[in-house]
């Protein structure tokens, strides 16, 4: 037999080498065809005589990216509209093909001759799941290798045999967080976890094996032997009821349930451990069958995992737009934010011209990047030569004469009109004819700030998140007057520097500062209803978002906050409505000067990484109410529908014009519960309708900023869907590859 993704080559000792290269692919996935030649393949080692031993490799940097979620997609597709027909056949082909890959792997591991993997690079999903399977595994012994199994990231859980390998592979405890957290480990980590045997230098790895092979291994794994014991104890022991109470407490701690995957993970995992291997699996892929019909799993898939590849292929790239090699950029501003951007830009490979005030300034920015690079090389994630190779990448400098040949130039400065444009001004005066200037501004409107540019067709917004190398988010934003070649050079950019780009339109706030200030501003309103204050950030916490509001305020910076309203104020004139918002944010930073984490007070006092809410608060809002006087579940909701209420108004307004970028948006840029899927998919799950009435409710009992804007009304009559009225666009970038 012939196959596609595969090719086998067997040497004189009868060890065969089956090479995993997908063609047309920068990274092995698996698909239907992976599944159906691995399957043929494993049939034919056992029923060649002359071979001995397997050893499986990749032909590419990486050994596998995981399963092709696309796949899984069509699955449920296939399933609904069968379920309309005849559910008890539906859920039949749901749990037969969902477990296809799970029965291909047993076999492999059953088939009487011993498979060794050989790993490189990323490690991931199914990917890891087929070295589990696996006799043995080696490990390319450099900083590239890592090995995961994040399902749990995407709404669902290891479902080809990980919960069951790696919980009788490894420690128990070890082992769940592994799989809970979606954890990512480097070969060091891997190897004192039991998951692999060995390391080699990557170019010896398959040597590495054969040597393996030659010396003996069991093709007969521990569980499949008679009088098998798991390591860490039966769940029914001491040692068992010691852990697992507690695990499921740690469970609900960080999830507060909101999680299927991660819920019926640990219902596969408790069950399973108490079944011999064969019917492990089975109650496995029971769960996972289960886990993928709820709307948890699909919403997380299609945001987490489809939309987000497509928008990171730049999908909103014009397509009449040449590619653009950036080889310089120029950074206006080397405070934390200017930094931050040096940093992430220099490790892409571009060099940077860092430009501050004085030369002590931009040295500090540049400083920041020798901070980060140091932790790095402390551990293990780098070398001495990489680090100096990314800092000999940024000048700093105050001299603008030295952004003559870049490319694309940033303004980081602070959020003064002014100051920007000043810079503005400074800046274009040295700059090239067709270099591009972009504004990383928060909330100020590009089409206002480009009136200091002299091309203004060449001036865009480019919104980084704080902390820029951790934050994976990029905010683009149009002005009325930016061309589709600034937008292209502003798309160019974020794909090299491996972030994910949404495109908006120009308003005040844009989409993500102006939703997760409702968040915050809704935290405030909570305070000044009486809500206590623990009972508002547990709320948030509960609702799925990764801090409270007051929290995020304090991160955010109250005196920011306080200066975004002031100058909303003075923009909008007799037009703004003044609240309890302005009340508590002007007594917090002017009267009391808690400005948040940057000076260690805010609703906060910070102590290093101790926090704890400040014993004030009431002195500013006033006594809060007994906490029995709240539905938590009334509040968890406020602060979610305020979102994506928001989130509609935004999308009415055309700022937003994409629900794939809505949904990324709000998740990697502000934290909106993932397991909705995003602002739009919490809408749509609900129902535009129910949704619609619980608007109205809330604004019989808390005001008119509940009240549902007129796209929703119209939508709730239909009964359609954003995804529905306004499917994603032709992913028009795809195909565009830099020169």
């Amino acid at each position: 037999m012939t196959y596609t993704n595969f090719t086998l080559e067997t040497d004189a000792d009868g060890i065969a080498v089956v090479t995993w290269d997908m063609p047309g692919k920068s990274m092995n996935v698996i698909d239907m065809s992976v599944i159906d030649e691995l399957e043929a393949l494993v049939g034919a080692v056992v029923r060649d005589d002359v071979i001995k031993g397997v050893v499986i490799t990749s032909g590419k940097a990486a050994f596998s990216g995981g399963a092709d979620l696309t796949m899984l997609e069509g699955l449920l597709k296939d399933f609904h509209v069968k379920r309309a027909q005849d559910p008890e056949a539906a859920a039949k082909m749901l749990f037969d093909g969902s477990r296809r890959l799970t029965l291909v792997y047993r076999k492999l591991e059953t088939c009487g001759k011993p498979f060794v993997a050989t790993l490189t690079g990323t490690c991931m999903g199914g990917g890891t799941e087929l070295a589990l399977a696996c006799h043995a595994r080696i490990a390319a012994d450099d900083d590239s290798f890592k090995m995961g199994l994040p399902e749990v990231k995407v709404g669902l859980f290891p479902g080809a045999g990980g919960t069951q390998r790696v919980m009788r592979m490894t420690d128990s405890q070890q082992g769940m967080q592994f799989l809970l957290q979606g954890r990512t480990l480097r070969a060091k980590q891997a190897k004192s976890m039991g998951l692999i045997d060995d390391v080699a230098a990557p170019k010896k790895l398959v040597e590495a094996a054969k040597k393996m092979l030659k010396a003996g291994v069991d093709p007969v794994k521990p569980w499949d032997k008679k009088g098998y014991k798991l390591p860490n104890g039966q769940i029914y022991s001491p040692a068992g009821f010691q852990f697992w109470p507690a695990a499921n407490a740690i469970y609900r701690r960080e999830t507060f349930d909101n999680y299927p995957g991660a819920r019926y993970l640990l219902h596969s995992v408790v069950e399973g451990l108490q079944l011999p291997m064969d019917l492990a699996l089975q109650v496995e892929s029971r769960y996972f069958a289960k886990v993928l019909q709820t709307p948890e799993a699909a919403n997380m898939i299609r945001s987490l995992f489809v939309s987000m590849q497509e928008l990171n292929k730049l999908a909103r790239r014009p397509a009449d737009q040449r590619p653009n090699r950036i080889k310089k950029v120029g950074i206006l501003g080397a405070g934390f934010m200017g930094a931050g951007i040096a940093y992430v830009t220099a490790q892409a490979g571009i060099d940077v011209v860092l430009i501050d005030r004085d030369q002590a300034a931009a040295d500090k920015g540049k400083a920041y990047s020798d901070e980060l690079l140091t932790k790095a090389v402390q551990r293990g994630r780098s070398t001495q030569e990489a680090k100096q190779k990314v800092l000999d990448k940024i000048l700093p400098t105050t001299d603008y004469a030295e952004l003559s040949d870049c490319d694309l130039v940033i303004e980081a400065v602070f959020e003064d009109r002014e100051i920007k444009k000043t810079v503005t001004e400074k800046a274009e005066a040295a700059m090239k004819p067709r270099a591009i200037f972009a504004s990383n501004t928060s909330t100020l409107p590009i089409t206002s700030l480009a009136e200091a540019s002299q091309r203004q067709k060449s001036f865009i917004g480019i919104h980084f998140f704080s902390p820029v190398d951790k934050m994976m988010l990029v905010e683009v934003i149009m002005g009325k007057k930016t061309s589709d070649r600034a937008l292209a050079m502003a798309l160019d950019y974020i794909k090299a520097i491996r972030k994910t780009p949404i495109v908006v339109n120009d308003s005040r706030g844009f989409y993500t500062s102006r939703v997760v200030m409702t968040y915050i501003r809704e935290g405030l309103m909570m305070l000044a209803d009486g809500v206590p204050a623990a009972m508002i950030e547990n709320a948030g916490k509960m609702a799925g978002m990764p801090v409270g509001p007051l929290s995020l305020g304090d991160e955010v910076a109250l005196d920011l906050a306080w200066k975004i309203v002031s100058a909303t104020r003075k923009d909008l004139g007799v037009k703004y409505v003044e609240g309890p918002l302005d009340n508590i944010l002007e007594d917090m930073v002017v009267k009391q000067e808690r400005f948040g984490r940057k000076n260690a007070k805010g609703f906060y006092d910070y102590k290093g990484k101790e926090k704890s809410l400040w014993p004030g608060i009431p002195d500013v809002v006033g006594q809060p109410k007994p906490a029995e006087s709240f539905n938590i579940e009334e509040l968890k909701q406020r602060l979610l529908v305020m979102q994506a209420l928001e989130t509609a108004r935004i999308f009415e307004e055309s700022c937003l014009t994409d629900v794939r970028e809505a949904d990324v948006g709000s998740i990697l840029g502000f934290g909106f519960a993932p397991y909705s899927g995003g602002t739009l998919s919490y809408i749509d799950t609900m129902g535009t309708a129910a949704f619609v009435e619980l608007c109205k409710k809330f604004t019989r009992k808390w005001g008119p900023r509940f009240k549902p804007n007129k796209l929703l009304r119209e939508m709730a009559k239909t009964g359609d869907t954003f995804y529905g009225r306004f499917p994603p666009k032709a992913n028009d970038g795809e195909s565009q590859e830099a020169a």
